[in-house]
């Protein structure tokens, strides 16, 4: 009812396992009344929610938001706006892709994604610098973005019951490089010098988006071709988690992408440089 938002200090609203969701759940002008400016932990879990309410994505001084258990099949960009967020718990749901909006959640320490149809994270999400806890379990996951080892503050990773953890998948497809490429890389990989004034606009502006080859022993670049490989890193010195890799070309894979060898032994050699750097961050690496 409309009575709630007059309550000016009101800090923590619970209406979870309701009947909310229709037309009416929430009562109109949620994201300028006086509530909307004290509120801190809202809980609609265990509701009948099939979209994110657009009301909610205006309340700004929201630090804890669960919204799992009901029928979302998405997470609105405008997601963004929550940027006091620390805690989203949206488990339990039918998402079945994360906005790489939901990276610009400056203070979110704590992320719920279990339960869902997720079937990849977006390399994004490495920018959420103060994560500790990412829970993905029972969802769709083959592999994951090779940049999640860029959390250095996560010390929980939730990853049991996806397909990654049972089977692991490969695709080496690869799209020969243009001319453009070939001469770009020529550019970078023997730092020929050169000045805004030798070159078109376009021509620079495409040499600044240059990605160096994650292998160490190559230390090549690539634009637009590039191969897209799963790489086993250590965690915890236990576990074996798929990341996804893009090298520069088909070479950087061997010689331990042969297909007489096993997944197992191709990545011991190749992981060493980042197992040593991911080992010492992850506290727990839930599988099973």
């Amino acid at each position: 009812g409309a009575e709630v938002l007059s309550l000016p200090c009101l800090h923590t609203l619970l209406a979870k396992n309701n009947r909310l969701g229709g037309p009416g759940s929430l009562p109109k002008g949620l994201g300028q009344a006086p509530l909307a400016r004290s509120l801190r932990v809202l809980n609609l879990s265990g509701n009948r929610f099939t979209d994110v309410p657009p009301a909610l994505l205006r309340l700004r001084g929201l630090r804890s938001l669960s919204l799992g258990g009901n029928r979302l099949h998405s997470i609105p960009p405008d997601i963004q706006e929550l940027r006091s967020l620390e805690f989203l718990y949206l488990g339990g749901n039918f998402i079945t892709s994360i906005p790489p909006e939901l990276a610009k959640l400056p203070c979110l320490k704590y992320l719920v994604l279990c339960d869902n149809k997720i079937q990849s994270i977006p390399p994004q999400l490495a920018q959420l610098h103060s994560l500790r806890s990412l829970s993905l379990h029972n969802n769709l996951l083959t592999y994951l973005p090779r940049e999640i080892l860029n959390l250095v503050h996560l010390e929980e990773l939730s990853l049991r019951g996806n397909p990654l953890v049972v089977r692991f998948v490969r695709d080496l497809t690869y799209n020969p490089p243009s001319l453009q490429e070939l001469a770009g890389r020529t550019v970078k990989t023997r730092n020929v010098p050169y000045a805004p004034s030798d070159l078109p606009e376009n021509l620079v502006r495409y040499l600044s988006l240059a990605s160096n080859c994650p292998n160490p022993k190559c230390g090549g670049v690539y634009f637009d071709s590039c191969v897209r490989q799963i790489k086993f890193v250590d965690f915890c010195g236990k576990y074996r988690l798929p990341l996804m890799h893009y090298l520069c070309s088909p070479e950087c894979s061997s010689p331990f992408s042969s297909a007489s060898q096993s997944s197992t032994s191709q990545s011991e050699s190749d992981s060493e440089d980042e197992a040593s750097v991911a080992a010492h961050r992850m506290q727990k690496v839930l599988l099973g």
